[in-house]
Formats: structure tokens, C-alpha cells, sequence
């Protein structure tokens, strides 16, 4: 069996969640949608719990090519955003398939379902340089 890298194999297994080739590249176009959630009650777990399940029924849109749902990490350089609850991170392979997401009925009833668990919602959406 060949050993490979750390390296190696997570940008492999990354690629290959984000549906990249063998290359390596990403589609020209890649877009990245990230929200970042504040809850109106930061210390509550079970709210933390239910905006995380609410998040996992909207991975299943579609057009939605990678997700991670992430809490806060333990590192303390002064930096680092702690103050969310959670974010999440999709990918999709272009702006016109987020769109689709944003009108999608799993989005649109995730945040009926969910939106009075936040105070706030920050996000940064992003496309690479053209090639």
C-alpha cells in the first residue's frame, strides 16, 4: 500500500468531496457561501443542537456541493471570531446554482423553522480568480 502525505490525502479527500478531478483544480466558477450564526441565547446547548439539526435537513438541497458545519474552535489567537455559535460552509459550482439554493423549499422552510433561534447572521460569499 502506498503511504501518502497528510497533505496529500486531505486535499484528495477534500477534492474528491467537492467533486474535483484528478488535477486537483476546482471548477472555474466555484463559489463558497459561508454563515456565520449568533443565537439569541448563546449558552443554550439544545438551541445550539436544533439549529445544527436544522442545518444537516439543508445540506440536502441540491445544488449544494460540499458542507461542513462547524462550532468554534479551541485556539485563542487574538485574531480568531469565537463570539458565533456556529457556521456553516457550502460550496457550490457556481453563483447560479446558490441561487437556486436561496429560493430552494428545504432554504426557504429551514428558516422558517429556525430564524428565531439567531439574533444575528453574518455572510461572506466568495468566487475565486477567474483562470
Amino acid at each position: 500500500m502506498k503511504e501518502q502525505s497528510r497533505r496529500a490525502f486531505v486535499k484528495s479527500s477534500v477534492g474528491a468531496g467537492l467533486g474535483l478531478g484528478l488535477s486537483g483544480s476546482a471548477p472555474k466558477e466555484l463559489f463558497v457561501h459561508h454563515v456565520y450564526f449568533y443565537l439569541k441565547n448563546p449558552g443554550s446547548e439544545s438551541d445550539k443542537a436544533k439549529l445544527i439539526e436544522g442545518l444537516n435537513k439543508l445540506a440536502k438541497v441540491p445544488t449544494i456541493k460540499f458542507v461542513h458545519i462547524g462550532t468554534p474552535a479551541p485556539t485563542t489567537r487574538s485574531v480568531i471570531e469565537r463570539s458565533y455559535a456556529v457556521s456553516w460552509l457550502c460550496f457550490f459550482n457556481n453563483l447560479m446554482d446558490e441561487e437556486i439554493y436561496q429560493t430552494h423549499p428545504i432554504h426557504l422552510k429551514f428558516i422558517e423553522d429556525y430564524s428565531a433561534l439567531w439574533e444575528k447572521v453574518i455572510v461572506y460569499d466568495s468566487v475565486g480568480p477567474k483562470r
